[in-house]
């Protein structure tokens, strides 16, 4: 299918919030973060500078900041490179291609989590940037319940100190590194004060295994007290055109505190795209099926956005998922997407939303559009969202 931005994550959430068995993991041949220096960059053929296009070739030069850390203004989500939805399994030579191809069209910032794969993703991101590595801006997340050894997913959460550290050993294993970039806590662990999560980091940071820190899906207060204890430069949510969500009071907090922000599901779980109309019916397995968002009934009127989408599109002339990544690079310069794909196509297609400029005019009117388009249906199933919006108790 087409860009298939966070479904393969969430759908693991689901999992362990019903406390189903993780399904089997891809079986793949690692060759080791030495023999991975040696590959070659990429097929285009990465220059001594690093990320620079051929001639002729699209390239992103934009760059962005979230809080000291400058990365690409677009990035790349590699949730789905090790299985995407129920039966398909991407072909990891070209996997591995994307991702370096993307380095060489200017892409910088690479989005990964333990809990991908589990572990599988990791795998894959770092024997991809391995002869790269330091012109990348790597992140990973913790926080899900896997076990270390064996990659099994398990219900529940853990940030208790001892095991984010050994967490952190394993991520540098598999990403072929020394340190990681920016480590997000993946959900708030509800039973572990987000100070003793802040200790922890602080210790990682001044071993040097980790650079920044950041919070996905938290409860502002916990936000707030995390920056307190220890500056925090990123905040993820899902944010898009199809959830507004973190505009009411997440993002004018990252504002009044300086902390950039990073959407996931920037394109609506593929919704978008284009891809999806009042007919798509989803399978089993595919979260969607199970999102009110996305239930039949809910579809026909939903698909209004879908249609203003395509009408910006034409008159931008260029496609749909360029217009609602520039609609979100238009909405903070310290805002930057992540869409995750499995299609270098899509890759090239995603990057290009930073050529798509909307004038102060074209803004307003696309937003007034958008205000009087209300989604029905709840973006996530009530076993997921428990897990979002989480304060973690008091130290």
């Amino acid at each position: 299918m087409g860009d298939n931005n966070t479904n393969r994550d969430r759908r693991q959430l689901l999992k362990g919030a019903v406390a189903l068995a993780a399904g089997p993991l891809v079986a793949s041949v690692v060759t080791g973060c030495t023999a991975a220096k040696r590959a070659a960059p990429s097929a285009a053929g990465a220059t001594a500078a690093g990320g620079a296009a051929k001639a002729g070739e699209q390239s992103l030069t934009d760059r962005r900041r979230l809080g000291s850390l400058e990365v690409s203004s677009v990035g790349l989500g590699v949730q789905n490179m090790h299985r995407t939805y129920q039966t398909t399994v991407p072909y990891r030579p070209e996997m591995l291609n994307i991702i370096r191809t993307a380095f060489d069209r200017g892409v910088t910032f690479f989005d990964c989590a333990e809990a991908y794969g589990p572990h599988e993703n990791e795998r894959i991101l770092g024997e991809a940037v391995a002869s790269f590595r330091d012109k990348v801006v790597i992140c990973s997340k913790f926080g899900w319940n896997i076990d270390q050894e064996t990659g099994e997913r398990r219900p529940g959460l853990i940030s208790r100190p001892d095991h984010i550290k050994r967490v952190v050993e394993g991520m540098l294993t598999r990403l072929c590194t020394d340190r990681i970039d920016l480590l997000y806590q993946h959900r708030v662990d509800p039973q572990v004060p987000i100070e003793d999560v802040a200790g922890a980091i602080k210790d990682l940071k001044a071993q040097g295994k980790v650079l920044h820190w950041g919070l996905s899906e938290m409860g502002l207060q916990t936000l707030r007290r995390a920056h307190a204890e220890l500056p925090v430069t990123a905040v993820q949510s899902e944010y898009s055109m199809l959830w507004r969500g973190p505009e009411q009071e997440v993002i004018p907090v990252c504002a009044e505190l300086g902390i950039g922000f990073v959407p996931w599901s920037p394109l609506g779980v593929q919704f978008l795209t284009g891809a999806i109309d009042e007919n798509t019916r989803f399978a089993d397995g595919d979260i969607r099926k199970v999102e009110g968002r996305f239930a039949p009934e809910n579809l026909p009127h939903n698909v209004a956005l879908i249609r203003l989408v395509k009408t910006w599109a034409e008159r931008k002339n260029t496609m749909p998922a360029r217009i609602a990544l520039a609609w979100l690079l238009a909405q903070k310069p310290w805002i930057v997407p992540i869409p995750g794909t499995t299609q270098m196509a899509h890759m090239l297609d995603n990057i290009g939303a930073a050529e798509i400029v909307f004038s102060d005019g074209e803004l307003q009117e696309l937003n007034a559009a958008l205000v009087g388009i209300t989604i029905k249906g709840e973006r996530l199933p009530p076993a997921v969202m428990a897990f979002s919006g989480v304060e973690a108790p008091l130290k």
